[in-house]
């Protein structure tokens, strides 16, 4: 499952200028934006390539997997307790699994945890083929995932800049990868609908198995230079600190993160409840599902596909905070869902935000971070973004299990907009503490 995610701050003790020959040596020619701009770069097409494969049977395995809770329990708090397992172990290794990525060939890292991935999906396609699987086995093989995930997810978007060469092209990358990502997201659903309505979901772990090879490929025919060994600071928690005071000292991208932090609790928790929704508000079965999942998809490619027309951090602050409250005004609009037609407006908007605001947040924190600390902080946005996922899934699993989906879904969608508002009231000020930060970087006030 090789996704983004995917889809992605710093505050500095020195940061290289735009005019550093660290930046110049990715900058080399000037040149116009380009909404495909990073296609320039061998290496870029063959990741995009490799991810467009792989990133399907991600999405068949996240379909497959909530459903066969469901279907083996009935229960929503399980529901739940697996959404919480398969995610909850990232944000509490990733920030150590960031400290090692610095000092690790990012490449060969990536590698080896998709091998591990491709294991993770056969045990779970021949459980399931052979009529043995039980929930514990979801739970267990999705923890997995997640220590899985906590290495592989800080080593692939810090390698991002390695298959770039010209950083101009970096913010483009981010956008056409979440635009990857969320295109499998919105085929995903539909072909995973047929596979378990037709085969059971054994057919979708299946798929996502041989995904990998895609992946594996790409990797092993790219052409990166190898970056020089770090002389080792300290112990792996000196260094972890070190990366925590280096992000902290940028209000507003410590905001970011802290937002992001608090959306994915609130809002990261939607895909789990959908299975509830289906088979009891709308009173659907497989392809039910897959509409909702399909529609969460098509507004995030939405989102990602804007994103890909964006050069620069320039507005990105604010468009996190707008994006935060749609997330609300969206899952507070699922309150009037009584059809499936219905139901898809809400979710596109969801999905739109939720991508728009982790894509943007990703792209500040991979402009602006020196690359012997990028995998500390890519690893603290994998916190933010992983981290609040799996509490919210088992706390509005429970709460689900009390007062119904929809009704939980009010709940975290007004907390979203009350989150949004704190934001928006100090953005000015967080703006006015960046100044010295930009100004070292070159950018404009108006950039921010």
């Amino acid at each position: 499952m090789y996704d983004s995610p995917r889809a992605g701050s710093a505050g500095f003790a020195s940061v290289p200028s735009l005019d550093s020959p660290e930046r110049q040596s990715r900058s080399p020619r000037p040149r116009s934006a380009s909404r495909f701009g990073a296609l320039r770069h061998r290496n870029y097409r063959l990741f995009i390539a490799g991810q467009g494969i792989s990133i399907l049977g991600t999405w068949l395995t996240r379909f497959a997997t909530p459903w066969m809770a469901y279907r083996l329990t009935g229960s929503p708090l399980m529901l739940g307790v697996v959404g919480f397992f398969s995610q909850a172990p990232t944000p509490l290794i990733a920030p150590f699994a960031g400290v090692l990525v610095d000092r690790w060939d990012r490449r060969r890292t990536i590698l080896v945890m998709q091998i591990a991935g491709m294991l993770q999906s056969v045990a779970l396609a021949t459980l399931a083929l052979a009529g043995t699987m039980a929930i514990w086995h979801l739970i267990v093989l999705g923890a997995a995932q997640a220590v899985i995930n906590a290495f592989d997810m800080p080593a692939r978007q810090s390698f991002m800049g390695q298959m770039i060469d010209d950083r101009r092209d970096l913010p483009n990358a981010i956008a056409l990868n979440a635009s990857i990502v969320n295109g499998g997201r919105l085929v995903g659903p539909a072909l995973a609908a047929v596979l378990v309505d037709r085969f059971g979901e054994g057919a979708c772990f299946s798929a996502d198995a041989a995904s990998y090879l895609a992946v594996i490929g790409s990797l092993w025919m790219m052409r990166v230079d190898r970056r020089p060994a770090r002389p080792r600071s300290g112990h792996v928690l000196a260094e972890l600190v070190d990366g925590v005071r280096y992000a902290g000292s940028m209000p507003l991208v410590r905001a970011a993160l802290i937002l992001l932090a608090v959306s994915s609790a609130l809002g990261g928790a939607y895909a789990t409840l959908l299975p509830i929704v289906a088979a009891s508000t709308l009173h659907g079965g497989p392809g039910t599902l897959g509409v909702l999942m399909a529609s969460t998809g098509c507004g995030a490619l939405t989102g990602a596909l804007y994103l890909a027309g964006r050069n620069t951090v320039r507005g990105v602050p604010t468009l996190i905070g707008r994006c935060v409250f749609g997330l609300g005004a969206g899952m507070v609009a699922l309150e009037l869902v009584t059809a499936t037609w219905i139901a898809v407006v809400p979710l596109f908007v969801i999905g739109l935000t939720m991508v728009m605001q982790i894509a943007s947040t990703n792209t500040l924190v991979q402009s602006l971070v020196e690359d012997h600390m990028l995998g500390r902080v890519i690893s603290l946005h994998a916190v933010a973004f992983v981290g609040g996922a799996p509490l919210g899934a088992l706390l509005e699993g429970a709460l689900a299990d009390r007062i119904g989906a929809i009704h939980t879904f009010g709940i975290a969608g007004v907390l979203c907009l009350g989150a949004a508002a704190v934001f928006a009231s100090a953005l000015p000020g967080l703006r006015r503490a960046s100044r010295p930060l930009y100004a070292r970087l070159g950018l404009s006030d108006d950039e921010r």
